[in-house]
């Protein structure tokens, strides 16, 4: 089944064409893939990033959209990620990155495109645990800048993820939320009650 890519909003994606074509603005950004960059660079897969801020033992919090991440694509691969930001005028360029997270996203994607449901893409960030994940939602026609992952929707947890979660691995938020629950739990104090 196809897999869905919401929109990305037009002003974002206008800030990292014209970051694009801006030589400063490549040049200073901390990208050397992008800098050594032979042939056109071109801004696909807009996914809107989500972040859990808080999970408690009761739960996760409601995510936030925090902006839009494109990934560069120059010939066959990506070689770095474009991030937006809600300013107080609207979208507009962040930054310029890459690292590990690009190949284990591009992974994730084709891995998502060989599912039998369609599912819309998305990111969702839980910083407790330095973790990114790939969030598969099931309403392919939701808005993808808002909403909280369903019980049956996916995670499929990006390179590198916390030990003892396995990356590119699906799993239903309803299996993975009580163990990223317990991951973030605090331990208890030596010789109080368990």
């Amino acid at each position: 089944m196809p897999l869905h890519v919401p929109p990305a909003p037009a002003p974002a994606l206008r800030s990292v064409l014209t970051a694009l074509g801006s030589p400063t603005a490549v040049r200073e950004a901390r990208t050397p893939s992008l800098r050594n960059a032979q042939g056109p660079a071109t801004p696909e897969f807009p996914l809107p990033v989500h972040v859990w801020d808080r999970i408690t033992p009761e739960g996760a919090s409601a995510t936030r959209l925090a902006g839009w991440r494109f990934l560069i694509r120059c010939g066959e691969r990506a070689v770095a990620a474009a991030e937006t930001m809600l300013t107080p005028d609207g979208w507009a360029f962040s930054h310029f990155f890459e690292g590990p997270y690009i190949a284990s996203t591009e992974r994730a994607l084709r891995q998502a495109e060989n599912m039998k449901q369609p599912y819309q893409a998305r990111l969702l960030s839980v910083p407790e645990l330095y973790m990114l994940t790939l969030w598969l939602h099931g309403d392919c026609t939701a808005d993808g800048a808002t909403g909280h992952p369903a019980a049956t929707d996916l995670l499929v947890p990006l390179a590198p993820a916390p030990p003892g979660i396995a990356a590119h691995r699906p799993h239903r938020v309803a299996e993975l939320l009580p163990v990223l629950t317990h991951r973030v739990a605090p331990a208890p104090l030596l010789g109080s009650p368990a």
